[in-house]
């Protein structure tokens, strides 16, 4: 199995997973919070930011997959490692409110390791951009 198809099913995975956690954030703001290493948030307190959450995995989620499906590999890994940056946060954010440090670092520490190492994977395979050569000289004047 090449580097290519090995990067690919983990964009893929990381893809699906950010869109699903999104999607449940968006549909069902309470019900998500349980494991995040937040304390849980009753109807009607709160669910507005939880649905902002939500649409921003959203959108991660996207933005993973038209880069993915359009075959832009170099851009993808980097979106990869820009989105690494969010569950760091959220990892940050929960260790500042005195939350369980398994949640913080084996839930989100983790998933930002994960999505960095895949971006630095799809970098990895993309190697350098390559220049387009200068035209050879024609020999004519203009």
């Amino acid at each position: 199995m090449s580097l290519k198809n090995v990067n690919t099913a983990l964009v893929t995975v990381c893809a699906v997973f950010v869109l699903y956690l999104g999607l449940s954030f968006v549909l069902a703001p309470e019900a998500s919070t349980h494991g995040v290493g937040l304390p849980d948030w009753t109807a009607g307190n709160g669910d507005g930011f939880l649905i902002m959450k939500g649409t921003r995995e959203v959108a991660m989620g996207l933005v993973l997959g038209v880069l993915l499906t359009t075959g832009h590999r170099r851009a993808l890994g980097w979106a990869l490692l820009m989105e690494a940056v969010a569950p760091l946060g959220d990892m940050l954010n929960v260790l500042a409110h005195h939350g369980p440090y398994a949640a913080a670092f084996g839930i989100h520490g983790l998933t930002a390791a994960l999505i960095a190492t895949t971006g630095l994977l799809v970098l990895r395979e993309t190697g350098k951009p390559h220049r387009a050569p200068a035209p050879a000289p024609t020999g004519h004047s203009v």
